[in-house]
């Protein structure tokens, strides 16, 4: 597990954009029963994480006209309950880090795994992530 201090500041970028912290796999369940669209974002402490996926995530909800009813964010090697249960609730998908789910009424209707964010910018993941709120939300 991360320390608290290298990994409070990296969660903060997101919960300082209006993320609500997925703590427990019963905070999971609850979210993801909600109706309309929740975009969870599974976060991490590698450098894609940082330089793409938070960035893009927030640059995605600073400038879209349709955006998810409920935004969330659990941590990789920290939330270690919640990081379980969400990827249960993301099968097929193998286990990924950072990683970004669009669910509506509880079914993902798009993913974006680690291998879609390493060596992109975060503009690119932004509009990603726009295109999938224009056609979900």
């Amino acid at each position: 597990m991360y320390p608290a201090e290298i990994v409070l500041p990296m969660k903060a970028e997101l919960t300082d954009n209006g993320f609500e912290e997925l703590l427990t796999a019963d905070s999971v369940d609850t979210t993801l029963k909600n109706e309309g669209t929740t975009l969870v974002m599974i976060n991490s402490v590698c450098g894609c994480a940082a330089g793409s996926a938070r960035p893009g995530v927030v640059m995605a909800i600073s400038n879209a006209p349709k955006k998810p009813d409920t935004l969330a964010t659990t941590f990789a090697g920290f939330d270690v309950e919640a990081v379980q249960r969400i990827r249960q609730h993301l099968m097929p998908y193998p286990p990924s880090s950072p990683a970004i789910a669009l669910f509506k009424n509880g079914e993902l209707v798009h993913f974006v795994e680690r291998h879609q964010i390493e060596g992109r910018p975060a503009q690119v993941i932004a509009n990603n992530l726009i295109s999938a709120f224009e056609q979900y939300c």
